[in-house]
């Protein structure tokens, strides 16, 4: 069984989108498997033609073996690119690793020169206030616009030191104009980056 093949038992029933292989974990968990790397324009430009407050997110399938985390870490290291945001998840036979970084072009230059198949999207990232109710404020903001979060992580920085949160939403404009509108800070690549 080769790699894609163990791809498709662990993550089911796929479609071609295109370049973009897209797998189905549960019925509303996408995932995207990107088979050749698509250069994503920055910064994202809004419907209005403004610059949005976007961070670019990597998305990585490493082999579920020890070790394998390690050398993508030390990959980034030996290259002198920051890493601000991890998220892995797991299955059997691979994880999928979520990260933000300091350098996306240069990531993606790492990324192409050792061939490893990697996919790009953009997040928004927010400020947290400080407090115990500050999370729950944003996610209140966003279920009233009817905003769904995909997923979501926190980044190892610290704005201002407050928290900051990344997530993955199905409307970026939308989400950052309503978390704008109830008084949160959204950062962009540029606000991350050395």
């Amino acid at each position: 069984m080769d790699g894609l093949d163990k791809v498709f038992n662990v993550f089911g029933e796929s479609q071609n989108c295109g370049i973009v292989t897209c797998f189905e974990i549960e019925d509303s968990f996408p995932l995207r498997l990107l088979l050749m790397p698509i250069k994503t324009p920055t910064p994202t430009q809004t419907a209005r033609g403004k610059p949005g407050p976007l961070v670019r997110q990597f998305s990585i399938f490493l082999e579920n073996k020890c070790g394998r985390l390690l050398d993508l870490i030390r990959l980034f290291e030996q290259t002198n690119i920051h890493i601000l945001g991890l998220s892995v998840v797991d299955t059997t036979d691979s994880a999928v690793v979520r990260m933000v970084v300091d350098d996306p072009d240069k990531a993606e230059e790492v990324f192409d020169k050792k061939r490893m198949p990697f996919s790009d999207t953009d997040l928004i990232v927010v400020e947290l206030p400080h407090g115990p109710s500050g999370l729950a404020t944003l996610l209140t903001s966003l279920l009233q616009a009817e905003i769904n979060i995909y997923y979501t992580y926190s980044l190892l920085v610290r704005s201002n030191q407050r928290p900051v949160l990344a997530f993955h939403a199905e409307d970026h404009e939308l989400a950052a104009e309503v978390l704008k509108r109830n008084g949160f800070t959204t950062l962009g690549q540029s606000d991350l980056s050395r």
